[in-house]
């Protein structure tokens, strides 16, 4: 079936990580990691659910992000181990954290091409809109090797439909103008549509639980399961 293409768009905005890059996987990795250094105070299941609570009590103060998760990571493993657990622990755990603001963020497939396509065709501006840390997103931006190809790097705390605003206002285009590509409807998706902007959905092998949302249709989204097919929708 043949996606109707979208038209008159000035500003595509790209989500990052699990769009550009793999993210969620290494996030995965080290809650595994995690989980087996705290098995003494009980089993996987348990830790992850504890922590997953513990994220979201602190994601209005903490927001999004590695340093966030770390310390989710070492509040939970305090509170699961009730205060008794090494100080060894603690560091390795930390350590743990920390290896995320490491992730190589190589591009995922048929990233870079398309991108180069669409800088080719010098018909809109090109920007990554993601959320979490500043720096973080900027290095791992910087590591994709993927930062020329863009206009402009925006990290906001969230991305609720004022922001979507915002990034309107910013380039001086309508929400009609702008379209947003990424992984989760839940963040790049659903905001948008909502403003009655346009979007391309992408999803990718692993969603983090805070990310989970129901989806629907709506006649200004596009669902696609390759990269590239960006290229045959605008």
């Amino acid at each position: 079936m043949t996606m109707e293409k979208i038209k008159d768009i000035k500003v595509i905005a790209f989500d990052a990580d699990d769009t550009l890059w793999d993210c969620q996987s290494y996030f995965f990795n080290v809650e595994r990691q995690y989980c087996e250094l705290l098995a003494a105070y009980g089993d996987s299941d348990h830790i992850s659910r504890e922590l997953f609570k513990i994220e979201t009590a602190n994601m209005p103060e903490l927001g999004y992000g590695c340093k966030a998760f770390t310390l989710s990571l070492v509040e939970n493993a305090i509170k699961v181990s009730q205060g008794k657990i090494p100080a060894s622990y603690l560091l390795e755990i930390q350590e743990l954290g920390r290896s995320l603001l490491r992730l190589p963020a190589t591009p995922l497939p048929g990233v870079r091409e398309t991108l180069e396509a669409l800088r080719k065709r010098n018909n809109y501006k090109l920007v990554v809109f993601t959320k979490g840390e500043l720096q973080d997103q900027l290095n791992k931006t910087k590591r994709s090797g993927l930062a020329p190809l863009f206009d402009e790097i925006v990290v906001v705390a969230d991305k609720t439909t004022d922001e979507y605003n915002r990034l309107c206002q910013r380039f001086g285009v309508d929400i009609s103008q702008l379209l947003m590509v990424g992984n989760s409807f839940k963040s790049d998706i659903e905001p948008v549509l909502l403003l009655n902007g346009y979007a391309i959905h992408i999803p990718f092998e692993h969603l983090w639980a805070h990310e989970h949302t129901e989806e629907y249709d709506h006649p200004n989204l596009r669902r696609i399961e390759n990269f590239e097919e960006i290229l045959k929708l605008i």
